[in-house]
């Protein structure tokens, strides 16, 4: 069984080697401790949040500390494709559920999407409170899939603005009921690549009324395909983590 991780202050965790006692404070002590009930003798990573893993023993714990003596340090890198989930705000938390389910399977970025067809609405500080509350889901989430990385969630975005932050990608793929090409098809867009910077691609999910003419013209304008994942339409919950399921394996990630 793989350990269970927690994630530490990221200039301490840098700074930590093999052999050194690392200590870990605060809510995150208070979880292993109280939560898990870890005790002295027992093997837990710590991580920072962007790739750096420490692996170690615990040799002391209180209320709110935890202390390990790091036995092995890792720096996992960055896979070759980097994965954005825009996904359309939508009601009954459906959305939320997709942001968790995608952070599981390798997100590295989310954009929430005030779609025009979007029944709940972030306005004014509420969007702020709603990117804070997906960024909170998205460390739940990384944290319970054991992953060194949390995925960034970006501010909130409208239909008339996410064109422009979506066009200097590798791949944009929308996913579109109406559409005819096959996610497998369409990912040949990414071609043979020489360098070495991380392929961006995008996964555009819209919300219970769909993606509008006008948003999918707009998508395309910037060099967005629409795609299909098989015949049955899917629930605004599950389409982006469905497809960055196909993603994973096609690309060989899996």
């Amino acid at each position: 069984m793989t350990n269970p991780i927690f994630f530490g202050d990221p200039a301490l965790v840098s700074a930590a080697g093999p052999g050194d006692v690392f200590r870990l404070e605060g809510p995150e002590a208070r979880h292993a401790v109280s939560v898990k009930r870890l005790g002295i003798g027992e093997s837990v990573d710590v991580v920072d949040g962007a790739g750096r893993r420490l692996t170690g023993t615990v040799t002391e714990t209180g209320a709110s500390v935890l202390e390990l003596r790091v036995e092995n340090v890792l720096n996992e890198p960055a896979a070759s494709e980097r994965f954005l989930l825009v996904q359309a705000l939508a009601k009954g938390d459906r959305d939320e559920q997709a942001v968790e389910a995608a952070t599981e399977l390798g997100v590295d970025a989310v954009i929430p999407w005030q779609s025009d067809r979007s029944i709940v609405r972030w306005r004014a500080e509420k969007a702020a409170k709603g990117q804070a509350k997906w960024q909170a889901l998205t460390s739940a989430a990384a944290k319970q899939s054991r992953r060194s990385r949390i995925p960034v969630v970006e501010p909130a975005l409208d239909s008339r603005a996410l064109p422009a932050r979506l066009a200097d990608l590798n791949l944009v793929l929308v996913l579109h009921e109406e559409a005819d090409v096959p996610l497998a098809e369409a990912l040949q867009k990414l071609g043979t690549r020489t360098d070495d910077a991380a392929a961006d691609i995008a996964v555009v999910v819209g919300p219970e009324g769909g993606i509008s003419p006008a948003e999918l013209a707009a998508l395309r304008g910037v060099g967005a395909v629409a795609v299909r994942l098989g015949p049955h339409v899917l629930r605004s919950s599950t389409a982006g983590p469905s497809a960055l399921a196909v993603l994973n394996q096609l690309l060989g990630r899996w």
